[in-house]
């Protein structure tokens, strides 16, 4: 496969990345098999997807336990990408959102951040990470930028991160990040039905050299055309929260892949390669994090770098997806 460049790193991947969200399991995803899902991440470092994310919230830990159990004997050929920020260990914070009956809390204070390196480092069983990444904004403000700042600089001159990035920020807080050390990567909510980030943010990434990492290219599985209109998800799953997989607005999207048949004929791929062969075609989207839990879909996936899409698919794609204009708002998650 292709590489890309993470930031000013140095270190450079797959622009395919696996994301493990779903492996850490919960509520939020369903049942969950360990021995799967480390079968899917070897399939993947075997395909040639190397960056791998995860996160201490994603399960409480799980997901970063599995991936380091995943990666025993095979940790040099994988880049791996965890964050910080959301706090489950007791009530420092602003609370932010329960999964489980646990509450996680919203906090970059470095006393946190330093305790999270260490505990991700022990999960993922390994002596450095290779992209720490700010989980979201602290939403109580307590901590300035700059403060958490200095924190992950002085992580990164002790070995235990090689770079550094945000997510789900703004421009104005990325100027912040930027003014106090160096940005890596940017980590932000990005698909062909959700495209918010390029009237500001994505410029922004380009303009200063940040890598992006988007996250739910794939709309959780949506735009793979998996899910149908049959298909239902228990009552707390996290898709129910999704705009356009709610059922008001799923129609159309099901319509809109299914005139892309001709396209997927014409290429020999399936409807998700297609869609993920768009997003990484997209000027400034460095890296799609492409959730799997099984190894016929890390192989599907990691099909899709293969696609070459000609100026005027990417065109007509991007017609299709803008004349579905935007999608009925669906009830707000209350976790």
């Amino acid at each position: 496969m292709e590489k890309r460049a993470i930031g000013h790193s140095g270190l450079t991947c797959a622009p395919i990345a696996l994301g493990t969200w779903a492996i850490g399991g919960g509520e939020w995803w369903g049942t969950t098999d360990d021995t799967e899902s480390i079968k899917a991440i070897h399939c993947a470092l075997d395909q040639g997807i190397t960056l791998i994310d995860t996160a201490p919230a994603y399960g409480f830990g799980h997901s970063e336990c599995v991936v380091g159990e995943a990666l025993k004997g095979r940790r040099d050929q994988a880049v791996i990408a965890t964050k910080c920020g959301l706090w489950f260990a007791d009530q420092r914070g602003t609370p932010f959102v329960s999964q489980n009956g646990r509450m996680m809390y919203s906090t970059l204070a470095p006393e946190t951040i330093r305790i999270e390196v260490e505990n991700s480092l022990r999960n993922l069983q390994t002596d450095h990470i290779d992209l720490l990444q700010t989980h979201l904004p602290d939403l109580g403000k307590v901590t300035p930028i700059a403060e958490t700042m200095a924190c992950l600089q002085a992580l990164k001159q002790e070995g235990k991160i090689r770079a550094i990035g945000v997510s789900n920020v703004t421009p104005a807080q990325m100027d912040e990040y930027r003014a106090a050390g160096i940005l890596d990567t940017n980590q932000p909510r990005y698909s062909m039905l959700d495209r918010a980030i390029e009237s500001e943010v994505m410029p922004y990434c380009m303009q200063h050299h940040i890598s992006i990492l988007a996250y739910s290219p794939l709309e959780q599985g949506l735009l793979t055309g998996k899910i149908t209109m049959e298909t239902q998800f228990a009552e707390r799953e996290y898709r129910n929260y999704i705009a356009w997989i709610y059922p008001d607005n799923r129609r159309k999207v099901l319509d809109m892949l299914a005139g892309w048949r001709d396209l997927c004929h014409d290429l020999n791929c399936t409807v998700g390669q297609l869609v993920i062969a768009w997003t990484i075609a997209q000027p400034g989207i460095t890296f799609a994090l492409c959730g799997a839990r099984k190894e016929k879909n890390v192989i599907e996936n990691a099909g899709a770098a293969e696609l070459s899409l000609s100026s005027e698919i990417l065109a007509r794609m991007r017609r299709d997806v803008e004349a579905l204009g935007a999608p009925i708002p669906v009830p707000a998650y209350h976790g």
